[in-house]
C-alpha cells in the first residue's frame, strides 16, 4: 500500500533537522530564516515553519517542501519552478500574471505573511506592465523586499514609509539597472538591511561587484548562506 504521508513526514524530518542545525549554532530555532541561493532566488522559512521561494532558479536549497512560491515574471531564471519537486497540500504557485492584473498589483493574505506585488521592470528588458517585484511581510511583522528584474520605479519612494527590514536590489547593468543607480533605489527605499543580488549573470554571486554596492545599510549574503531574520 502507497504510504501517502511520506512528503509530509518528510517535511517534518527536514524542519527538525534545520531546527537541531539552529540550536547547534546557537541561534534561535524558532525564528524565521532567510538562505539566499544565488543569482535571484531565496528561500525563506517563516517561524510557524511555512516556505516559501521566491524566484525559484539558482543554487541549493529546493528540498524543503513549498508552502508558496513567487515568479516575478516568465525569464526562465526567475521562474523555474519545476526545481521544487516536493511540494505541500495547498501549496500556492503566484505568477506575475496573477499578481499584476488590467494594472492593478494585488496583495494576498495568507495568514503566516502577506504578500504584495509591486512594481518592477521599467526598462528595455523588462516590460513594467508584466513584471512584478515582491513585498513580503511575516506574520512577526519582519518584511523582505526582493525587486525582481528592475531599473528604478516611481513606487521605490513610497516603500521608504515601510520601514523595510530586508530588501534585495538588483544591479547587473547589463539587462537591469547598474551598481549606481541600484545605490540610489537604495537610497530611496531605506531598508534596515539593503542587499545586492541578481549582479552577475551566470555567476551564483561575485564579491567583487557585491563590494561595489555602497549603499546606506548594506549587508552582504553570499550564495548558499542562510541568516535568521530579526
Amino acid at each position: 500500500m502507497k504510504n501517502t504521508n511520506v512528503p509530509l513526514l518528510l517535511s517534518i524530518f527536514l524542519i527538525l533537522c534545520m531546527f537541531l542545525s539552529a540550536a547547534a549554532e546557537g541561534t534561535d530555532p524558532s525564528a524565521a530564516r532567510l538562505l539566499y541561493q544565488g543569482h535571484g532566488s531565496l528561500r525563506i522559512i517563516t517561524k510557524e515553519g511555512k516556505v516559501i521561494y521566491v524566484d525559484p532558479y539558482a543554487g541549493e536549497g529546493y528540498d524543503l517542501p513549498a508552502d508558496l512560491i513567487l515568479v516575478s515574471h516568465s525569464h526562465p531564471d526567475h521562474s523555474a519552478v519545476d526545481l521544487i519537486k516536493n511540494k505541500k497540500e495547498g501549496c500556492q504557485v503566484i505568477y506575475n500574471t496573477d499578481a499584476l492584473v488590467d494594472g492593478e498589483y494585488k496583495k494576498f493574505d495568507l495568514g503566516y505573511a502577506t504578500v504584495e506585488a509591486v512594481q518592477a521592470g521599467n526598462n528595455k528588458n523588462h516590460d513594467i506592465n508584466v513584471c512584478v517585484g515582491w513585498l513580503i511581510t511575516l506574520s512577526d511583522g519582519i518584511s523582505i523586499y526582493a525587486t525582481g528584474d528592475t531599473s528604478m520605479t516611481d513606487q521605490m519612494s513610497e516603500l521608504s514609509e515601510r520601514d523595510i527590514h530586508y530588501a534585495f536590489f538588483v544591479c547587473d547593468g547589463k539587462f537591469n539597472m547598474d551598481m549606481d543607480e541600484a545605490v540610489e533605489c537604495a537610497k530611496l527605499v531605506k531598508a534596515r538591511n539593503s542587499i545586492p543580488y541578481h549582479m552577475s549573470p551566470g555567476q551564483l554571486f561575485d564579491p567583487e561587484r557585491a563590494e561595489l554596492f555602497d549603499a546606506p545599510g548594506k549587508l552582504i549574503i553570499p550564495a548558499g548562506k542562510e541568516i535568521e531574520l530579526e
